[in-house]
């Protein structure tokens, strides 16, 4: 299972640099990031928030992919923060929600990822569920096209509970799409485990949410049993750590490893 970094958390703060330097909290500061996350974490690739890209160029795009690239730690997964109403009654609405996936899916093929994550903004209805699975099916080649997985993020509403989000993956079809589940998410329904089991055989990534770090552990949920569970179903891919606590996501990213190195480690 490979550990890498979502980089939401550092939005607007500043990134430790090489030799004691630092790029400054601004819209360039993710530049640092790749080269931090692999030499002072050993984090081998980024989820990258599309929030931390907004206005930027293509040329701007490239330079982040170039950083990544000599830092040996890709941009694997570009993430849209705010969800898009693909389940929408407004026809108005679901075309913009296609427009914003083709603008993300061009950002995250000059980045190199291989997926976009995105949350549905709809309500849990039979017709909004309908509108997402036809509208998200149109959407989708686009994505194809420039081999992008599609990796649906649980949301409240139509995309809360694991089984009807696994539906409307199923209804949407194809092998490029796909489910991001989060810790933080399956910790919401009740049933950290079971949320894990029944959405991970269709994920593409998994964002490992950590919360209240400790020396001694995590709260509210374990990271032990989360990881139990996710490879319980067969998941391999890639874990990536996710600070959404308060406080420094420093600190929060280098206990939320070392727990799961030694989780890893000691599963085998």
């Amino acid at each position: 299972m490979l550990l890498t970094l979502a980089t939401a958390a550092f939005e607007g703060r500043d990134i430790p640099g090489p030799a004691g330097s630092t790029f400054e909290a601004g819209p360039q500061a993710i530049l640092g990031l790749p080269r931090f996350a692999m030499e002072q974490l050993d984090l081998r690739g980024l989820s990258v928030s599309a929030g931390m890209l907004a206005g930027w160029s293509v040329a701007d795009l490239e330079r982040l992919r170039d950083a990544a690239d000599k830092a040996a730690c890709p941009c694997l997964m570009l993430s849209e923060p705010e969800p898009l109403g693909f389940g929408d009654p407004e026809e108005s609405v679901r075309r913009a929600a296609a427009d914003r996936l083709l603008r993300l899916g061009a950002a995250a093929h000059r980045l190199g990822c291989n997926s976009v994550a995105i949350r549905i903004g709809a309500d849990d209805s039979g017709e909004a569920f309908d509108r997402a699975a036809v509208a998200v099916k149109q959407a989708m080649p686009p994505l194809e096209r420039m081999e992008l997985n599609l990796l649906l993020i649980p949301h409240a509403g139509l995309c809360f509970d694991p089984e009807r989000l696994t539906d409307l993956i199923k209804r949407i079809g194809g092998f490029r799409i796909g489910s991001m589940p989060t810790f933080a998410h399956a910790h919401e329904t009740g049933d950290v485990v079971g949320t894990l089991r029944k959405l991970s055989p269709y994920a593409g990534a998994v964002h490992a949410s950590v919360s209240k770090v400790t020396a001694r552990g995590h709260g509210p949920w374990d990271l032990g049993a989360c990881v139990e569970a996710i490879r319980s179903v067969g998941f391999s891919n890639t874990l990536a750590i996710d600070p959404i606590g308060t406080g420094d996501p420093i600190k929060s990213v280098e206990r939320a490893a070392a727990q799961l190195r030694g989780v890893l480690e000691a599963e085998g």
